[in-house]
């Protein structure tokens, strides 16, 4: 089975849909997303907006009872990349957005 806008066969067992790409922003929001998908997900933000050069980023997950945002926050204490994250203040989500400040990549530093 083929995709009639791409060569490239398709599994139809796969339960995994197609990539999507998505662009790289100052900030995301995670409610797009599977709670399972969350890691991986903040994990190849963080390095695509190092790539880029941004200095702050902010990570929406939502205010609810607090999981995803723990997830959050412990996914930025482990990050070599980031230096440091705080609750986003009131007007940019509160407890509802996390904002992280990156250290910038060599690469992005010589651009």
């Amino acid at each position: 089975m083929t995709d009639p806008d791409n060569d490239d066969p398709i599994d139809p067992e796969s339960p995994f849909p197609d990539p999507i790409e998505i662009p790289i922003e100052e900030s995301i929001d995670l409610h797009l997303f599977r709670p399972s998908e969350i890691g991986d997900v903040v994990e190849g933000y963080l390095e695509a907006a190092i790539e880029k050069g941004f200095r702050e980023v902010r990570l929406i997950h939502g205010r609810g009872r607090g999981v995803q945002r723990n997830r959050v926050q412990r996914l930025l204490a482990r990050h070599p990349g980031v230096e440091h994250y705080v609750d986003a203040p009131g007007d940019r989500g509160g407890w509802g957005a996390t904002i992280a400040w990156l250290r910038l990549s060599d690469d992005s530093q010589s651009s």
